[in-house]
């Protein structure tokens, strides 16, 4: 997400609006789209055309589908009508009964209890609101209207079920949350009542603070004791700022808030103790961990403010522009441990009663700040060595933030084999320590660098690109200082004392090069020569390995060909050279992959073969030194053809002979000619 890494794409033709969000059947993995409001298609992530789908068309309008796990997908239409998806496949142009007169739906949610789904979805009519209670499989359907509140009406309703009760929670414009306890009926078939029942609201939470009014945009249910609120903080005098709030609702006190100065879009999501919103431009994750409400912890959370106004607004960035989150209360109920970088944070541990209290990450980096190099390493590794296995992510990429950030104060700092111990020992990611590898870029730690490339699976494609050029740039005197892990060329680059190619005979995968004229006639720029025995290597063993970790990075072409059209011409030729070895190197290996660990695969080859002479296509064609490059693999990939395209042509006669192998009986002894045409 922070790298912004589609792993698929879809879209409608021109003219065709997608009506409603798409969901993920949980139960088969396939997603559920309604476009142009009644037209159903559903896809695996594996389909590539949205338009080859499968699709159905509903005899009504569609307002949401809901996905439950263990229950399948429902589908509400607008007329308030539901059905499980699986009634729908069996019949899509069944009739679809009005529920609704005249009344609009605002909102829909879907749950589970027990066997059954419960959908739950509000609707308005001339300023009214009402409330259903629907169980689709049991043909249950209640109908409540909501108890009017003067001078305010309802901005987003969220709701959860607990012991039979449906608690649905109101976010009101006069900046208040109100309770609606709506118990669950268990008769199968229940005409409605002739008297409408009304639902009475208790207020639940006030969404000021010491003079400050929250007017909040989006709601949603952390647990039992906890909410989040997503809107803008009116202060008096002060412009208003949006932010994210945690609100204890048994003790009716602001937990924490999170700034968003960038503006959001009003919406808040809330999946799998995680939050997403949209913060200016980008899709912001924050992970969040709520602990059990507390008197103590929340009153002490007020203790701690320092001014008695807005102070209870806290700034999660405390260490001045370190992505560092002190725990500011040892019982905090909730503590978030990301943020949109997706730095991740520790939350702090409880502290027991009577026995000394213990620093959370965050305290204890603030603490190191100003200590030696050496103190600050030797504290760090007691850090790592007792983190607790559920916060040991976040620990690790606070302690590679600590030591990134004492590299940036003090440039003559740079712990090389502490940073390499925790990439090797350490699942990290890029988003965990984002400095990190542009320190060792500007250090020049290439072994750094390649275990990054090797073992970050979210690197962006502007420092893969950063690397690839770094890499290309260095000389092999150079490179032969450094200690590079060469585990994934050894075994197919022999190198002797002289830094010379041993050449060994090959052969090659199902073709010589005597099989055809070109191939001989075929010749690499100087410095590397194209015979039928193998071929030179254009660089040394140390470069080639570090390559190998680039080819070994995921990327998205889409934004990486931008930076590969600005690689000098000289480097994109000695890089198109030796992945031209490396095809070369594949195609006399019977299976086509290279021995060793983290060994370049062939489509990895070729993919990056395409893309740099997509990027730099105009410039090689324009450079005389890349001509015999450029016409060497137009014959070699030629020649290759030629070979799989009689392979094909002698592809059904050879099935047919190993039909007859399995027909013949193994008692029998014969001799048979089958001619080939």
């Amino acid at each position: 997400i922070s790298d912004q890494k589609p792993l698929g794409c879809w879209s409608v033709k021109h003219g065709q609006i997608l009506t409603c969000p798409v969901v993920c059947n949980f139960e088969t993995h396939e997603y559920i789209a309604v476009h142009d409001d009644k037209v159903l298609r559903i896809w695996k992530n594996e389909d590539i055309n949205l338009d080859k789908a499968f699709k159905a068309t509903l005899s009504a309008d569609v307002y949401r589908i809901h996905s439950l796990p263990h229950g399948g997908a429902l589908v509400l239409f607008r007329a308030g009508a539901a059905r499980t998806l699986d009634e729908l496949l069996e019949a899509p142009q069944q009739e679809i009964e009005s529920l609704l007169s005249g009344e609009a739906i605002r909102w829909s949610e879907a749950f589970m209890e027990g066997q059954q789904p419960v959908l739950i979805f509000t609707t308005e009519k001339d300023g009214d609101f009402f409330v259903y209670v629907q169980k689709p499989k049991l043909s249950s359907l209640h109908r409540y209207k909501l108890e009017q509140q003067e001078s305010a009406k309802p901005l987003c309703f969220t709701a959860h079920i607990t012991n039979q009760t449906v608690t649905l929670l109101c976010l009101y414009s006069n900046d208040s949350v109100y309770q609606v306890l709506i118990p669950l009926q268990h008769d199968a078939e229940e005409e409605q009542e002739e008297e409408e029942e009304i639902l009475s609201k208790s207020l639940l939470l006030k969404l000021s603070v010491s003079g400050a009014v929250l007017k909040g945009t989006s709601l949603v249910v952390l647990d039992k004791d906890h909410v989040a609120v997503l809107g803008s903080l009116a202060a008096p005098g002060k412009e208003p700022r949006e932010c994210l709030t945690i609100w204890n609702t048994k003790f009716q006190t602001l937990q924490t808030s999170k700034e968003l100065p960038l503006g959001t879009s009003g919406q808040l999501w809330c999946y799998e103790e995680k939050f997403f919103l949209i913060h200016g431009k980008v899709l912001t994750v924050i992970l969040y961990k709520c602990e059990t409400s507390s008197l103590a912890a929340a009153v002490g959370k007020l203790k701690d403010s320092q001014t008695p106004d807005v102070s209870l607004f806290l700034n999660w960035n405390t260490l001045e522009d370190e992505e560092l989150v002190v725990s500011f209360q040892s019982q905090e109920p909730v503590a978030l441990k990301a943020e949109s970088r997706m730095s991740l944070r520790s939350r702090r541990s409880t502290v027991a009663e009577g026995q000394p209290q213990t620093f959370s990450v965050g305290q204890l980096l603030l603490n190191l700040k100003a200590a030696s190099n050496y103190v600050l390493e030797m504290e760090l590794k007691k850090l790592l060595a007792k983190a607790p296995t559920p916060d040991l992510q976040a620990t690790i990429g606070c302690v590679v933030t600590a030591l990134t950030d004492r590299c940036k104060r003090s440039p003559k700092y740079y712990p090389q084999n502490f940073l390499q111990q925790i990439v090797e020992t350490h699942d990290l990611s890029y988003s965990l320590c984002p400095d990190l590898m542009a320190v060792a870029l500007e250090k020049k730690d290439m072994p750094l660098l390649q275990m990054c490339l090797e073992r970050f699976p979210d690197i962006p494609e502007e420092v893969i690109y950063t690397c690839l050029k770094a890499f290309l740039s260095l000389s092999e005197a150079d490179l032969q200082t450094l200690d590079v892990n060469v585990d994934s060329v050894i075994c197919y680059i022999d190198v002797e004392m002289d830094d010379k190619e041993v050449k060994t005979e090959i052969v090659e995968n199902g073709f010589s090069a005597e099989m055809d004229q070109d191939m001989c006639e075929s010749k690499m720029p100087k410095g590397s020569h194209f015979g039928s025995h193998g071929e030179s290597c254009p660089v040394g063993l140390q470069k080639a390995a570090l390559l190998n970790a680039v080819l070994h990075s995921a990327y998205t072409e889409t934004f990486l060909l931008p930076h590969l059209k600005n690689l000098p011409a000289q480097q994109a030729i000695l890089f198109l050279r030796y992945l031209y070895y490396l095809y070369v190197k594949c195609s006399e290996k019977v299976n086509t992959t290279l021995p060793g660990i983290h060994s370049p695969t062939m489509n990895q080859i070729m993919d990056w073969m395409c893309l740099l002479l997509d990027a730099q296509f105009t410039v090689m064609v324009m450079l005389p030194e890349a001509k015999e490059l450029l016409s060497s693999l137009h014959k070699f990939v030629r020649a290759q053809l030629r070979f799989y395209s009689e392979l094909n042509k002698i592809e059904g006669s050879l099935q047919e002979l190993q039909r007859l192998n399995h027909l013949r009986e193994s008692q029998t002894y014969s001799i048979e000619v089958l001619e080939i045409i």
